[in-house]
């Protein structure tokens, strides 16, 4: 699904591109949040109320409050222009469930990795990922309430990211938030390939 044509007009007169968008990255970071709030068509959700069953497995530490959880993918879509629709694919955080990260990441040309400051760590597991897979990825803090803040080179030292990653700052509950986001990687992906085809 890295790429396929998409009438978004219904009228056959342009195709648009469609590309398939990993949002990943750790336990509650706001990967359903963020794909809520840009999604043009009502999301599809998986998620699930966290039980007593999860004591001890899942580590709720910095969100205490959180009581649903996702436990296969969050999918919804959004069109950019006439010529490019995302198709836009939220993975489960919990280390239990990513064992569907390898066929979510199938096909996919591109991540955002959210990213929490209170939880900085449970974002390395995530990039990893990415970078064993050599998928390009962005890294886009979500600035929860509350949450200590930091600067977007501070977070870049802190993750230890190569300096041509894009590293935002973001509210994943807002929607223009969440599209800056999107079209910075979108950006990134282009750059890239241009780069690619200029080395061969």
């Amino acid at each position: 699904m890295a790429s396929e044509n998409f009438d978004p007009t219904g009228d056959g007169q342009q195709m648009a591109s469609s590309v398939k968008i990993l949002i990943a990255g750790g336990f509650g970071v706001g990967k359903t949040t963020m794909v809520s709030a840009i999604s043009e068509i009502t999301p599809l959700r998986t998620e699930e109320l966290i039980t007593e069953l999860s004591t001890g497995v899942d580590d709720l530490r910095g969100v205490e409050g959180k009581t649903t959880t996702t436990v296969a993918l969050d999918f919804g879509r959004i069109t950019i222009d006439r010529s490019l629709v995302l198709y836009l694919f939220g993975t489960p955080g919990q280390d239990r469930f990513w064992f569907l990260w390898d066929e979510l990441a199938r096909g996919a040309l591109g991540a955002v990795v959210l990213a929490d400051t209170r939880r900085l760590e449970s974002s390395f597991a995530a990039i990893d990922f990415f970078e064993r897979r050599g998928v390009s990825f962005t890294v886009a803090v979500n600035c929860f309430d509350g949450a200590p803040r930091y600067t977007a080179e501070e977070v870049r030292d802190a993750l230890d990211l190569d300096a041509h990653i894009p590293v935002m700052l973001c509210d994943a509950r807002d929607r223009t938030s969440a599209k800056n986001v999107l079209m910075t990687l979108v950006q990134y992906l282009i750059e890239r390939a241009s780069t690619a085809r200029v080395g061969s």
